[in-house]
């Protein structure tokens, strides 16, 4: 159970025992005469076994009693601070689906088993173990792409960004409720970003590039015809509410956008890609947005260095979950949305972030924020020598940044609109940053990265109304120089919390 540098791909999990009767944690007094069978693998099965079977990220397995066994005073100490299971948003600040976490009755029960001896107990009081199917935690996936050659990471230097353009053939478009990203070599694999083409041109890139893929720093090179999600360590796979689907366009290309940390080693990393297909189209388009900043300057000892960012919605939505982000000197980030009369909603807060167990949360019941509500984050970094995490010892001047020793603060939503106009405003309205937001939800309106005539990008007819609306000062129907100076400035204020 110890803390890993790799995804939670945890299934949902009750806190409650296993049912099928079994005693409940509530009716067995925790120094009662206690076995594995009744009453300590009901627990482990629900609440551990998904990452800690064979195959399976977590470094050893807990299906069986010698198992649990050989691991039992380590299972103590990590269930008693609460590191076990893995769940860093604060219980009670907003409900999510799949929330991770043992009662304080199971927490005891399991520590007065250990103190009585780890007694195994009846056979017959054994619950059946879990089974996992072929690694994926969403059941078999209706298509898996894969990357088509491995690509090797230098042991040295600075972090690598590059694109690796993998074939979906699809001849048709398909509508995808989910997905499930799978780095071969998660030690590596800093975050991963799932972009759509189905121009040919990230192909082109490809090919003029000698060996895998290509080099990208920032965005993809191109502008994407949809995304598919993105991937961070901790992150666990999700289903799409039912009329909710991302769009792959016929034709299309994955364009696995993965930026990578070297680890003082050659490292080889060969992806792949759990795809499962909607058989509707979606009812109403699913989009993004980031409220974050690009202001950060910690210097070596400041331990409650902080930074706030915020936007205003300009159109009604349905908030589905987040997905904040940071790297290693961050210790907390807080997220409320304020309704137009003054009404505060909690979005999520993460007291102890920690790097290394990220996740995408999906609001137990989608969130509706109607047009001028205001979302405010903040992020709170520790960058002095107490702080375990803290990357450079000494601690060392921190500035934002795409290195895996930099920082960040960014926290994505990924949103419903009621239509696809509405789509286009919002994702307009978070210009340079919508890219990558479209891309994490999914479907077209990731074009929208293009507004605001970013240069070397081309903007979609769909969106050219919005772009020219804002920045097309002199009426001449196109975007010059001066007014892309424009967008390019309104992008900036945006990456430093002055969100229009």
């Amino acid at each position: 159970m110890k803390r890993a540098f790799s995804i939670a791909l945890l299934a949902v999990l009750a806190a409650s025992f296993y049912c099928g009767g079994h005693a409940r944690a509530s009716d067995v007094p925790p120094s009662a005469s206690l076995t594995f069978n009744k009453h300590i693998a009901p627990i482990i099965f629900q609440n551990c076994a998904s990452c800690h079977h064979d195959g399976e990220i977590a470094p050893f397995p807990l299906m069986n009693f010698s198992d649990v066994k050989r691991r039992a005073q380590q299972i103590v100490r990590v269930t008693a601070k609460r590191v076990m299971p893995p769940w860093k948003a604060e219980l009670g600040f907003n409900a999510f689906e799949g929330e991770r976490h043992l009662s304080d009755e199971q927490i005891a029960m399991i520590k007065n088993w250990v103190d009585q001896g780890m007694v195994e107990g009846n056979p017959s009081d054994l619950p059946r173990a879990p089974v996992f199917k072929d690694g994926w935690q969403l059941g078999t996936p209706d298509l898996v792409v894969k990357m088509a050659e491995p690509y090797t990471v230098p042991a040295e230097g600075r972090d690598v960004f590059r694109c690796f353009v993998v074939p979906i053939g699809n001849n048709e478009d398909k509508f995808v409720s989910a997905v499930e990203y799978r780095p071969s070599n998660r030690k590596v694999v800093h975050h991963a970003i799932l972009f759509l083409d189905n121009t040919g041109q990230a192909r082109k890139k490809d090919a003029a590039e000698p060996g895998p893929g290509y080099r990208s720093f920032g965005g993809i090179g191109i502008a994407p015809s949809g995304g598919l999600g993105g991937w961070a360590p901790g992150y666990t796979p999700y289903t799409l509410p039912d009329g909710i689907s991302r769009v792959v366009r016929k034709n299309s290309d994955l364009v696995l956008q993965l930026h990578f940390h070297p680890t003082g080693k050659p490292e080889v990393e060969q992806s792949s890609l759990g795809i499962y297909f909607s058989k509707k189209p979606p009812e109403r388009p699913l989009t993004g947005i980031v409220v974050g900043s690009h202001s950060i300057d910690i210097l070596p000892g400041n331990n409650s260095y902080v930074v706030r960012s915020s936007t205003v919605l300009p159109v009604d939505v349905e908030m589905l979950g987040t997905t904040p982000h940071a790297h290693l000197v961050c210790k907390s980030i807080k997220s409320e949305a304020t309704l137009p009369g003054g009404e505060k909603k909690p979005l999520i807060w993460i007291k102890d972030w920690d790097f290394n167990w990220q996740d995408q949360y999906q609001f137990a019941k989608p969130l509706k924020l109607p047009k001028g509500t205001k979302i405010d984050v903040e992020f709170t970094y520790d960058n002095s020598a107490e702080n375990v995490r803290n990357p450079s010892s000494p601690p060392k001047r921190v500035h934002y940044g795409e290195q895996t020793t930099d920082e960040m603060a960014l926290f994505f939503g990924q949103v419903v609109c009621a239509n696809r106009e509405d789509a286009i405003k919002l994702m307009a309205s978070n210009p340079g940053m919508a890219q990558i937001a479209g891309a994490i939800a999914g479907g077209e309106t990731s074009q929208a990265g293009a507004a605001g005539g970013m240069a070397g990008i081309t903007i979609p007819p769909a969106l050219m109304k919005e772009a020219l609306r804002r920045f097309d000062k002199n009426g001449d129907g196109k975007l010059d120089d001066a007014e892309k100076a424009e967008a390019l400035k309104a992008w900036q204020e945006m990456q430093n919390g002055k969100s229009k």
